[in-house]
């Protein structure tokens, strides 16, 4: 999961994915997107393979690049687990907190209060 993160943590990188998604793509290709050098292109396509991100293909004498997404499954689980695993936790642990605070201010007044309450 830390190899994928450090990966998509650069934009280039991300506008490779980016680019990948919509088709498989030569090393070529995807450097003449670019404004970058051709080695740094190299160089963002080798983290994203050694990630596991980008699986490359010899064609002739091409590498043809594809995204594979499923190193992404990890980091995607672990982020939705930090960012929506717990709500229900909190609303349950925030629910209970008023239910105790109603019970010890019914108690608090005592019980011809609690009467008054409930006639009027």
């Amino acid at each position: 999961m830390d190899d994928v993160a450090v990966a998509i943590a650069d934009p280039v990188r991300r506008h490779i994915l980016t680019m990948l998604r919509a088709e498989p793509l030569t090393a070529g290709d995807i450097a003449e997107r670019f404004t970058i050098s051709r080695p740094a292109v190299s160089r963002h396509l080798r983290v994203l393979r050694d990630s596991g991100l980008v699986r490359a293909e010899l064609v002739g004498r091409q590498r043809v690049y594809r995204l594979d997404p499923d190193p992404l499954t990890p980091l995607i689980d672990w982020l939705t687990a930090l960012t929506t695993g717990d709500r229900w936790g909190r609303h349950l642990d925030a629910l209970e907190t008023e239910v105790y605070r109603t019970r010890r201010e019914r108690r608090s007044r005592g019980p011809a209060e609690h009467r008054r309450e409930h006639t009027a």
